[in-house]
């Protein structure tokens, strides 16, 4: 719901999902015609270029360096890892479309919710700051209680909701159960945790196969018991 209100609606979502795979497209295709479509050796001048069919000019463009579609095709089949890196990245660009259907699917049932339960069209979401959807979500809980265990909720319970897993890696690198502090010469103790490790923190934690949570808010009952830690 949150994520729903941040990102201005279903429309909003839906287009910043398909521009991102257009973009992948984009920078797959155009990196595949610089490495393959390209005579650099005509466009940096390291070759002289013929000019038996063309004025003579004063300069090489690039549609001079560009080389035939026969012989940009055969360039192409005749490199095996650019081959293997375009199936890798269609391999990538049907994950992330899978993905993205995915939560456009979830994100139209948060859509419906909007508009049947909080009584917010979508025309009117961008008119609303998250505390009038806080209140609303308060209210309507006070009037028909949601899928949470309590009767009444408050604003720190929705937003621990929002920051549960944040708060969870905080208070591991608070008890140093996280590898991200090092100690480096004349610097002393320093904190450092890269993207990449941070994804993959989160992946092994939170959202893969063998997480903590077993969803988004919800523990796996195995974890909880306090005889399983020490193994866990």
């Amino acid at each position: 719901i949150y994520q729903f209100h941040q990102r201005n609606g279903f429309a909003c979502v839906l287009l910043s999902d398909v521009l991102e795979l257009v973009q992948f497209l984009f920078v797959v295709t155009f990196s595949t015609f610089l490495l393959c479509c390209v005579d650099y050796d005509v466009l940096f001048a390291t070759r002289p270029l013929n000019h038996s069919h063309v004025p003579e000019r004063a300069k090489v463009t690039l549609p001079d360096a560009v080389l035939p579609a026969p012989q940009c095709a055969r360039r192409l089949r005749g490199s095996g890892w650019l081959l293997f890196l375009l199936v890798l990245a269609g391999a990538v660009w049907l994950c992330r479309l899978v993905t993205a259907l995915r939560r456009l699917v979830g994100y139209w049932e948060i859509r419906s919710f909007y508009i049947r339960a909080l009584g917010i069209p979508a025309e009117e979401l961008c008119n609303h700051s998250w505390q009038s959807v806080q209140a609303r979500l308060l209210a309507l809980q006070r009037r028909q209680p949601l899928c949470v265990p309590r009767r009444e909720l408050t604003e720190l319970d929705i937003h621990h909701r929002i920051l549960r897993f944040r708060n969870y890696t905080v208070a591991m690198v608070n008890k140093s159960l996280l590898p991200v502090r090092f100690r480096l010469p004349l610097l002393g103790p320093v904190v450092f945790l890269t993207r990449g490790l941070q994804f993959n923190l989160e992946l092994l934690l939170f959202r893969g196969p063998a997480a903590l949570f077993q969803n988004t808010w919800s523990l796996r009952p195995q974890v909880k018991r306090a005889g399983a830690r020490r193994a866990l």
